[in-house]
């Protein structure tokens, strides 16, 4: 299996995998790949925060020419999956390789695909009505990996946001932020830029052990090679984990009182209203009060040059307040390279993040 994620946390998407008793896990490019049960699948699904979606690898292969694909793909066993009236689309991406034209490349997939069930079904035509398998592809580098799609939407949609603020992070990159800025389960993290309150609630179920997609469907659940038995188990096996009554607490501040009032429900949606907090403030009022504090942000930023200016004296304002406190720690993640210099002084540490298609760096200091 495949858990393709966002570039720079194929680490924490291991490590993810590993706790949950994943086998043969490897951080690729993009991706770690892992092998493990039916129940590992349905596992992985469950509990994944920093992954995007869990594909069953078909198999890998070389091609450089249309042939060499249409073979490859042939030789595959789709029947192990896929049955004769079931649907199986094909999407797919190619990256540096000889076989450039994604729209070729799909076509000749799909043939090739079809070709291999009618040999095994002794069936000339496939209606496609039934269970829908999405047949994955990636050429990268010539290199051919096929895979079907378990997720169905991806991981990242937990659920809990069914609307957003204007530019929202995606829960999967707030999740790694949070993992990366080491959340404590009896801790106090800090949001001042909340929106519709995303980090904090990935904040808040990371310490109370709620799988984050216990609240959702996932397109394995009508595979027919998959027991219903395993998905149930595996749902309540998460629900005994959750913790309910930790000392954790979430709290975030907007200026604007639609995101403040988003957040708070947003937070109900997900089963932790009762650990985070949320108000309309400034950020001109905040100050690192308390024995302790994890602050995490995404400060608002944007391309034009009064934008730009704002932002650069809001980073400003932030290396002011943000003074260097025995058991404070402050995360920021932005796309400005002058971040730093702004902020008056070099990060503790820095990770390069991807906010969508945004280059960004995650500037953490607590020292």
């Amino acid at each position: 299996m495949v858990c393709p994620c966002l570039l720079g946390v194929e680490g924490l998407v291991a490590g993810e995998l590993r706790r949950m008793g994943a086998e043969n896990v490897e951080a690729q490019n993009g991706r770690v790949a892992f092998s493990g049960s039916s129940e590992m699948l349905a596992r992985a699904n469950l509990w994944s925060r920093c992954g995007e979606r869990i594909q069953i690898l078909v198999g890998e292969f070389t091609a450089r020419s249309f042939e060499e694909l249409f073979q490859g793909v042939r030789a595959l066993p789709w029947e192990r999956w896929i049955g004769k009236r079931d649907a199986f689309p094909v999407k797919g991406s190619s990256l540096s390789s000889k076989l450039a034209s994604v729209p070729d490349c799909q076509s000749i997939i799909k043939k090739a695909v079809v070709e291999r069930l009618k040999q095994r079904y002794f069936v000339q035509w496939f209606e496609e009505t039934g269970t829908k398998y999405q047949i994955q592809f990636l050429i990268l580098k010539d290199r051919v990996s096929l895979m079907i799609d378990t997720s169905g939407v991806g991981l990242h949609k937990r659920g809990y946001r069914a609307n957003s603020a204007v530019a929202p992070i995606k829960e999967t990159l707030a999740a790694a932020m949070v993992s990366l800025s080491r959340v404590r389960k009896d801790g106090r993290l800090i949001d001042p830029f909340c929106g519709s309150g995303t980090i904090l609630i990935e904040g808040a179920m990371r310490a109370k052990n709620l799988a984050p997609g216990l609240g959702r469907r996932f397109a394995a659940e009508n595979f027919s090679c998959l027991d219903e038995k395993v998905w149930k188990a595996e749902r309540e096996r998460a629900r005994e984990l959750v913790q309910r009554d930790v000392p954790f607490e979430a709290l975030g501040f907007d200026t604007d009182p639609a995101a403040v009032a988003l957040t708070g429900e947003n937070a109900k949606k997900a089963g932790v209203a009762d650990c985070v907090h949320v108000k309309k403030q400034d950020f001109s009022q905040f100050r690192a009060d308390g024995d302790s504090g994890c602050v995490i942000c995404n400060p608002p930023y944007g391309e034009r040059l009064l934008d730009l200016r704002q932002a650069r004296e809001l980073y400003r304002m932030m290396g002011r307040e943000f003074e260097r406190k025995r058991f404070w720690s402050y995360s920021i993640i932005s796309p400005d390279e002058t971040f730093e210099a702004c902020f008056g002084r070099k990060a503790d540490k820095r990770r390069k993040l991807y906010n969508g298609m945004i280059r960004c760096q995650y500037y953490m200091y607590f020292k």
